[in-house]
């Protein structure tokens, strides 16, 4: 829908007609269902938070400013309302200080300090040394791929542009690159 179409319909809602509140519902209920959804993620709770965000909208729509985007506007109310959802949620909790009653008496809760292990601090950077140490024994052709893609995070194309190789070449030679290093840290857990 056009931007002019859009100002029209707003105009129209300003001036009570119920029809452009309805068409501007439907044309922007899917993306705001989308948009609280995935942050409340709960289809029943998303629905009332629909209606609540339109319902925020229109009651507030001469607060519009026509120099933004509708849908903009319209998705910030969407996001705030999840958010205050979710914040007005409360969280079950207890305290860790204080001592659990139970029919037999109170029992303090205790919990393992899982803060720094050495010996598992020292078996990752082992195996982190192993594996850079398989790939910079792999072939050079095999190793750049495998840096470039998995190091440097750069795409097929990236690394086919800057290689000067078709970018199935590229796919091959990573392919190929992992299978060596499979089989060279077969060993390594």
């Amino acid at each position: 829908m056009s931007k002019e179409k859009e100002r029209e319909l707003i105009s129209a809602a300003l001036n009570g007609d119920q029809r452009a509140y309805q068409q501007l519902f439907e044309l922007h209920r899917n993306a705001i269902h989308h948009i609280i959804i995935r942050i409340v993620r709960n289809h029943e709770e998303t629905r009332d938070l629909v209606q609540e965000t339109f319902i925020k909208a229109f009651s507030s729509l001469e607060s519009y400013r026509s120099e933004y985007r509708f849908s903009t506007w319209l998705y910030k109310i969407a996001a705030n309302s999840s958010i205050d959802f979710l914040r007005k949620k409360k969280i079950d909790s207890f305290s860790l200080d204080k001592p659990i009653k139970t029919k037999d008496g109170e029992v303090e809760m205790e919990l393992p300090d899982n803060t720094y292990n050495p010996e598992k601090d020292f078996a990752n950077k082992a195996k982190r040394f192993s594996i850079e140490e398989a790939i910079d024994s792999l072939p050079p052709k095999y190793r750049d791929v495998i840096v470039m893609r998995h190091q440097e995070d750069r795409s097929y194309e990236e690394i086919a542009e800057q290689l000067r190789i078709p970018v199935g070449t590229v796919k091959a030679r990573i392919f190929r690159a992992r299978e060596l290093l499979k089989k060279k840290l077969k060993g390594i857990r």
